[in-house]
């Protein structure tokens, strides 16, 4: 249905409500056929349809419908709406299979052997579990620590090399900007 409006059982049965319009102007703009907007005018087609008004939806305009009403031959001319919907592409969530699952707790703790220096948030953001999980992995509390076995989270797909070097990058910042502020504490305050 190229050029048809939407709703165009709910549209016609709000034209042929509302307008003077012929039943062939309603069924060439509707994409419907003339028997069926008799059928609407009638009683007998769309019954407990609610007419959609395509004035307020932006598909019509008031003078185009007086337009068409004066002139039997005149056909309704669909407006056209070109709104722009932007696409900012959101990082979803992916499915793990039941099988991968543990994979997640082993990826924690190959991140914390490998790189110590990124907190159990950021941690636990990679990886996707909980920052309890993970700090209950660091410190060989979690539940199940004994068979947990160290994989690199990049090569079993769970993110990757390039979130694991921006995570990298933010934990080395934190610890230089940490130690700045240590510095700066023991430094003896000037009068």
């Amino acid at each position: 249905m190229t050029n048809a409006p939407l709703m165009p059982m709910a549209t016609a049965v709000w034209l042929v409500e509302n307008t003077s319009l012929t039943f062939k102007q309603i069924a060439n703009f509707c994409k419907l056929h003339e028997v069926e907007i008799q059928g609407i005018a009638d009683g007998e087609v769309a019954k407990g349809i609610v007419g959609y008004n395509p004035i307020i939806a932006g598909q019509l305009t008031k003078d185009e419908i007086n337009l068409s009403s004066e002139d039997p031959n005149r056909d309704l001319i669909l407006q056209e709406n070109n709104v722009e919907i932007e696409n900012e592409e959101k990082k979803s969530k992916t499915y793990v299979p039941l099988s991968k699952r543990q994979d997640k707790p082993d990826s924690a703790l190959w991140l914390i052997k490998h790189h110590s220096n990124l907190k159990d948030t950021q941690i636990a953001k990679l990886v996707g579990i909980t920052k309890n999980s993970v700090t209950a992995i660091r410190n060989k509390s979690y539940w199940n620590y004994n068979n947990l076995n160290s994989k690199d989270p990049v090569a079993m797909g769970l993110f990757t090399q390039k979130d694991l070097i921006v995570a990298l990058e933010k934990a080395d910042r934190r610890i230089k900007r940490e130690k700045k502020e240590k510095e700066k504490a023991l430094l003896p305050k000037q009068n």
